[in-house]
C-alpha cells in the first residue's frame, strides 16, 4: 500500500495535533494538579481567558478521554462514539497545522 504525499503530511498533522494536545492536558494536570476539561471556562474571569488557548490546543485530548471514559463508564451509543471520535480527530487535524505551520515560522524554513 502506499500513500501519496499528501495523504502522509496529512496522517503526520493528526498525529502531531493529538499528541500536542494530550502534552497540553498532561502538562496542565502536572502543574495544577487538576484535569484540564471545558469547564475551566465556567468559572469566568482571567482564569477562562488563560485557558483559552489551553483548550483550544488541548480540546482533542479532553474530547477523547472524555467519550472513552462515558463508553467505558455509562455505556454510551457506538455512533456517539464514533461522532465524537471524528469530532476530535478534525479539530486535531486543524491544530496540528496551525503548530506545523506555527513551528514552520519560528524555525524560519
Amino acid at each position: 500500500m502506499n500513500l501519496s504525499p499528501s495523504a502522509l503530511e496529512h496522517l503526520q498533522t493528526l498525529v502531531l495535533g493529538l499528541a500536542f494536545a494530550g502534552l497540553l492536558a498532561s502538562a496542565f494536570e502536572w502543574a495544577t494538579a487538576r484535569r484540564a476539561s471545558f469547564g475551566l471556562l465556567s468559572s469566568g474571569g482571567l482564569l477562562a481567558v488563560v485557558s483559552l488557548p489551553l483548550l483550544a490546543f488541548g480540546a482533542p485530548f479532553i474530547i477523547l478521554r472524555n467519550t472513552v471514559r462515558g463508553r467505558r463508564i455509562e455505556g454510551r451509543p457506538i455512533p456517539f462514539v464514533m461522532l465524537a471520535t471524528i469530532l476530535a480527530c478534525g479539530w486535531g487535524l486543524v491544530s496540528g497545522r496551525v503548530v506545523l505551520d506555527l513551528a514552520h515560522l519560528v524555525s524560519g524554513a
